[in-house]
């Protein structure tokens, strides 16, 4: 569990530890990418086995023909956490990032903040961590064979997550765009997977037992048909995560079980934005607590339709304020007003500043 400190002395609640690009970088590389993932895919395990204990809505969006802003708000009942973060495909061709992110995590006994940090980088480890996590339950056993359409920048995380937490040793790769795949097999060259370069969609998932999609475009796209997926396999759908956002044939569907986040949400937003409102969907926390049967025969077709919760993140900030004491990797944020008397926050304001030697009127 988290180790908030919910009696600090008043001087700790001055400052907020801020972690930045530089600090998670720096945090990562500290620990090295494979343990983050796994330490960040133990920590939604945790979350998920008491899901009841969250308070659950679906993510409050700002929609624009560009993309979308999203908050994403959850509370165990002590700590709040959010999280900031944008999509917009676009933003590609102007040298931008399409996704990127900020999170907060806070105390509810005092209201304080305990933990700013970036969650561009973040969400990347723990999308990926989460995918993987759900494969474990998901996937055939003893799956060897990754294809992964889509080699965008959240596609060397899945790989990495992929092979530490299944065992995968091969990556099947296509993107429409062949230089993003020749950057995934360079980035991936010494991580102990084999990368092969495919020329179409149908040419990765031959011989792949898990396919992950993972595509950008915000529009209702068909990256796999029907007639591209045999029995037995286990598909990680991520890149549907918005309203007017699909991958996947709906027939893919129809012949799927389906797994999911929190349903809500994903009927909203995931590949189920194709189906009746009833279609059964299993919950991915019970199947973690065991109280419903994850993959139960070979010729199944196992579908993570993955959008992204807010519990997931949740897990993601309490990782990292856990990691923050062992890395050192965080500078002291001064965002709170500490004014000597509570009451008296215009006379802060008034007093003189040792910094900048200005004196109050």
């Amino acid at each position: 569990m988290s180790a908030v400190n919910h009696n600090p002395e008043p001087s700790e609640l001055a400052y907020v530890p801020f972690v930045s690009v530089d600090n998670m970088m720096r945090n990562v590389r500290a620990i090295g990418v494979e343990k983050a993932l796994m330490g960040i895919a133990e920590y939604i395990e945790e979350d998920f086995l008491r899901w009841e204990s969250f308070d659950k809505k679906p993510r409050i969006p700002a929609h624009a023909p560009q993309g979308v802003i999203e908050l994403m708000p959850t509370s165990d009942g002590k700590t709040f956490g959010f999280k900031y973060v944008n999509g917009h495909p676009e933003n590609i061709r102007d040298g931008l990032q399409t996704v990127t992110g900020f999170g907060v995590l806070s105390d509810l006994a005092t209201g304080y903040p305990v933990l700013l940090t970036e969650m561009t980088i973040l969400t990347a480890l723990r999308t990926a961590a989460n995918s993987a996590l759900a494969a474990k339950y998901l996937a055939p056993k003893g799956s060897t064979t990754m294809a992964i359409i889509g080699n965008g920048a959240q596609s060397d995380f899945q790989c990495l997550a992929f092979k530490e937490m299944l065992g995968i040793t091969e990556i099947r790769a296509y993107d429409i765009d062949h230089s993003a795949s020749l950057r995934l097999a360079r980035n991936l060259a010494d991580s102990g997977l084999n990368v092969t370069i495919c020329k179409t969609p149908e040419d990765a998932i031959e011989g792949a037992q898990i396919v992950t999609t993972v595509t950008a475009d915000k529009k209702y796209a068909t990256i796999l048909t029907d007639n591209m997926v045999g029995s037995g396999i286990h598909i990680n759908a991520i890149g549907g995560d918005c309203p007017g956002k699909t991958e996947l044939h709906k027939d893919i569907l129809l012949r799927s079980d389906i797994f999911v986040e929190y349903p809500e949400q994903t009927r909203i937003e995931g590949e189920l934005q194709q189906l009746p409102e009833d279609h059964p969907v299993t919950e991915l926390w019970q199947v973690f607590a065991g109280q419903v049967a994850g993959r139960t025969s070979d010729d199944q077709i196992t579908l993570f339709d993955s959008v992204g919760f807010a519990i997931e993140d949740f897990a993601a900030l309490r990782y990292v304020h856990d990691l923050l004491p062992k890395t050192g990797h965080f500078e002291k944020l001064d965002l709170l007003a500490d004014p000597d008397d509570p009451r008296d926050l215009y006379g802060m304001v008034l007093r003189s500043s040792p910094e900048n030697g200005n004196q109050a009127a």
